[in-house]
């Protein structure tokens, strides 16, 4: 098959695409690796429950907002041990005084930003002890460069947001684990990105780390909400889990791998 110069979102791509990335991944002796991030949680919903048993034994890191979060969060989510809990910002509120929602923006203060921080992180660590892994995901993906240098204060080692967006993390400390495949259509309804236009972006990926115009070693990342999630998205998961199951080009990583390396 004759690959798009450049497959993403707009161009698209099939079943058969991955299937074809991934043969040669294991032609190449290599594997692929992918890793799961679902935010947005905050009690044990029947939206949550379907995920996790969607998951099965397959790594998750489920981002956490920490202000609201509610004791039946922890009550099912320490019940799995596939599970590691991330740092949702603190309330999921929204900062900015003009333009793209944040909580984190430039025009907050530093004291009041490194205050949220470090409640939040408090109040993980009490709820899901060494099941929290120290990261903040931040809201809408969005975190001030401004900021960085507050992260190692709160106790925080790693950031996660989307591939290719901002902050730029210049000569900051702090690591980034990156999603790359949001699966909802935020701007048509907040439905399921539709099958083509997901693969677009997971073969995109994979095949810019096999090539090497991209880093080898970052696992590519598929981002879920579980509260916005609806069928056509779950079905495509479970397709996309049935595909990494089987083929021995690809696998799901685990966080411990994930920021062990960042």
């Amino acid at each position: 098959m004759t690959y798009l110069h450049r497959l993403d979102a707009a161009t698209g791509a099939g079943w058969p695409d991955l299937m074809e990335e991934l043969d040669r991944w294991e032609e190449a002796g290599r594997v692929a690796t992918l890793w799961w991030r679902d935010d947005d949680a905050v009690a044990a919903t029947p939206e949550l429950e379907a995920l996790l048993r969607l998951a099965g034994d397959v790594p998750l890191a489920l981002a956490v907002i920490p202000g609201p979060a509610e004791p039946s969060l922890p009550a099912i989510v320490c019940e799995k041990p596939n599970v590691v809990v991330l740092q949702h910002g603190w309330r999921h509120s929204n900062h900015a005084l003009a333009g793209k929602k944040s909580e984190f923006p430039a025009t907050r203060a530093p004291a009041d930003v490194a205050a949220d921080l470090a409640a939040g992180r408090a109040r993980l660590e009490a709820l899901f002890g060494a099941q929290f892994v120290p990261v903040l995901a931040p809201p809408w993906n969005r975190y001030a460069t401004e900021f960085l240098p507050l992260l190692p204060a709160a106790g925080i080692a790693s950031l996660s947001v989307m591939a290719g967006g901002p902050p730029a993390m210049g000569e900051s400390s702090v690591s980034r684990v990156d999603a790359h495949v949001d699966l909802v259509a935020w701007k048509a309804g907040r439905g399921f990105v539709g099958r083509e236009g997901a693969l677009g972006l997971l073969v995109g990926h994979l095949r810019a780390r096999r090539l090497g115009a991209a880093d080898p070693a970052a696992a590519t990342g598929i981002l879920t909400h579980h509260p916005v999630m609806d069928s056509a998205a779950s079905t495509f998961l479970g397709q996309l889990l049935a595909v990494v199951a089987r083929h021995p080009g690809a696998r799901w990583t685990a966080a411990s791998e994930l920021w062990a390396r960042a």
